[in-house]
């Protein structure tokens, strides 16, 4: 047997295949599926929470497009203590490695949410400052990388839990926003969360999400996710942080691109909602591509990527 295990920030995965924040749900949700168990990925980072309970924005709220879903959900969630009481419960934590994902309006919402949560036995929090899909929060901060840096702060002083802050790639530079939050406070990053993107139904001359634009995810945003990622690694591997990479993530050879290109780890979301049984099959089919070429462990892999150095000039 194989042994995919990863150790990252003193944390150990089975595996090194998690279920991205959003469609893992609270962690509850794929159980009734045949065949799945979380067992069967590294890590669940569970749905965005907020402080307050949040209905989420008005529908439409998933439309499918070419290669990929546009989603303007909102972060509807019924609240940081209502998770801790309601649904961590819930949750086997020898199962997998259960992280939250918190997100807020304000800096103080941030700290506030992630104090309650380093009340528990989650290993981590993920802090989400990338969302596109409110108007408050997400975008604002993690397009700007002095407010971003504001809110890992804020984050960092409410827990000693390791942090891991989700990326955004709307932002300008996504290195330096990287460089910003790894000196604020982060322990490990995540990259990407999902564009930004429009749908429009010809018909009526509407959007067709109910809030106008949402966050684009799925196969067709891979190789923008491939090339942040490899910019992030570019900062992070000089700090020895961790990268979780995501972005259209399908298969085992989605992942393996993603390990070469600078991820310690990977995430799936899209396509577990398409496939609930995936993350077993792309275990499998890093362990056979280990076989093939000789690694004995997922670190290995990482940041392995062979740039090309010839220079072809056209015309």
């Amino acid at each position: 047997m194989m042994d995919l295990s990863v150790n990252l920030c003193g944390i150990h995965f089975n595996n090194p295949v998690g279920m991205a924040s959003g469609n893992a749900g609270y962690g509850i949700e794929y159980q009734s599926v045949s065949g799945f168990s979380n067992r069967d990925v590294g890590a669940v980072f569970l749905k965005g929470t907020t402080l307050e309970p949040k209905l989420g924005n008005k529908p439409e709220r998933v439309m499918e497009s070419p290669c990929g879903l546009l989603n303007s959900i909102g972060l509807q969630n019924p609240g940081a203590k209502a998770v801790i009481e309601q649904y961590l419960p819930k949750l086997n934590m020898d199962e997998s490695r259960f992280i939250i994902n918190v997100s807020g309006s304000s800096i103080e919402e941030y700290a506030e949410v992630v104090r309650l949560f380093d009340q528990t036995d989650l290993p981590a929090i993920e802090v989400n400052i990338s969302c596109p899909n409110v108007k408050k929060g997400g975008a604002a901060f993690g397009n700007d990388p002095d407010m971003a840096a504001k809110v890992v702060e804020a984050c960092r002083a409410s827990t000693t839990k390791p942090l891991i802050v989700k990326l955004s790639p709307n932002q300008t530079d996504i290195a330096e926003g990287a460089r910003r939050v790894i000196d604020a406070g982060a322990d490990m990053l995540s990259a990407i969360n999902t564009l930004m993107g429009m749908q429009i139904d010809i018909h009526t001359g509407k959007p067709t999400l109910g809030n106008n634009q949402g966050g684009l995810s799925g196969p067709a945003v891979k190789p923008v996710a491939l090339l942040k990622v490899h910019q992030v690694y570019q900062v992070a591997k000089q700090y020895n942080v961790p990268i979780i990479g995501l972005g259209g993530i399908a298969s085992a050879e989605d992942a393996i691109e993603f390990f070469l290109a600078g991820a310690s780890m990977v995430a799936i979301g899209t396509a577990m909602a398409k496939d609930p049984l995936l993350a077993k099959k792309v275990n499998k089919g890093i362990a056979r591509y280990m076989q093939q070429h000789g690694y004995t462990s997922v670190s290995e892999m990482t940041g392995k990527l062979a740039l090309n150095t010839d220079t072809v000039l056209c015309g």
